[in-house]
């Protein structure tokens, strides 16, 4: 496969599971493959920053070391902040001084960079790129990543937005329709995963100004089933390459045990050069 303008590369969410994508981009980075084109959404457009600022184990560090170190996981920070992550440190003092990105190589390349967030108004995904503006960048990343319930809305051009994954967790329609025919997409799920979960209806107390994004929470777990069905034929037919992790998941959306992230990282890093070594 040729890796031109026409495809595109897209990066599921999923919590601290998206340490496997971490371990699949540095991969990439090692053998400097990057793409063009990036949708990304949640844990992955987190990672995706890193990837598109070229610095190879920024989000592994992030991701695993910090953790370890500042235990940024916790109720405490629903109480003190509104979110049950640290988003002072996660999104304030890791890309501006602790883990600084690199927003010089970042702008660069940000112009092919999209993140996912959920419009909380209108209850449907936006894509957004930031290719010059630091704040709105974070601002996006920080949306992309609130997960609905346990974090705050986020306000980008003064809408509210939640997590993408509400409603797009795995962008690739997205990337075919903005032209990129085929698409290498990086799933934190096993083949023939499916969520168990039944949908219910949001309570009307709940995010009662926004009777659409209750609507979006309703269907959510219906909503991804289908976006697995579909990427899992798109794969079947070849339209697809699709790295994910080969067995079920022992990793949670909220994880706080740095040895299984640690063994998730590696083995997102080992299919990544596996991939590299097929492909390039």
């Amino acid at each position: 496969m040729q890796f031109g303008s026409d495809t595109g590369l897209v990066l599921e969410g999923g919590g601290m599971r998206g340490v496997f994508t971490s371990g699949v981009l540095d991969a990439f980075m090692k053998h400097n493959l990057y793409f063009e084109y990036v949708v990304a959404v949640s844990a992955g457009a987190c990672n995706g920053m890193s990837y598109i600022s070229r610095q190879p184990r920024r989000a592994r560090f992030a991701n695993i070391d910090m953790l370890a170190k500042y235990d940024y996981i916790g109720l405490r920070h629903l109480v003190t902040q509104g979110c049950l992550f640290d988003r002072e440190l996660l999104y304030d003092r890791f890309p501006n001084e602790l883990v600084p990105i690199d927003y010089d190589e970042y702008f660069r390349h940000a112009r092919g960079f999209e993140m996912v967030t959920t419009n909380c108004s209108t209850g449907r995904a936006e894509y957004l790129c930031e290719p010059s503006d630091r704040q709105r960048a974070c601002d996006i990343v920080k949306a992309s990543s609130s997960l609905p319930y346990v974090s705050k809305m986020v306000n980008v051009d003064g809408v509210p937005m939640l997590d993408g994954g509400i409603v797009d967790s795995i962008p690739l329609r997205r990337a075919i329709e903005t032209g990129h025919p085929t698409n290498v997409v990086v799933s934190t799920r096993n083949r023939g995963f499916r969520a168990t979960e039944k949908d219910r209806k949001t309570p009307h107390f709940l995010y009662k100004n926004f009777p659409r994004l209750r609507v979006a929470l309703s269907h959510r777990i219906a909503a991804y089933n289908r976006q697995l069905q579909y990427l899992e034929d798109m794969e079947d037919d070849g339209k697809v390459i699709c790295i994910r992790p080969r067995r079920p998941m022992e990793v949670h959306r909220i994880e706080k045990d740095v040895r299984k992230l640690e063994r998730l990282y590696e083995e997102g890093f080992e299919e990544g050069e596996k991939f590299c070594e097929r492909y390039l």
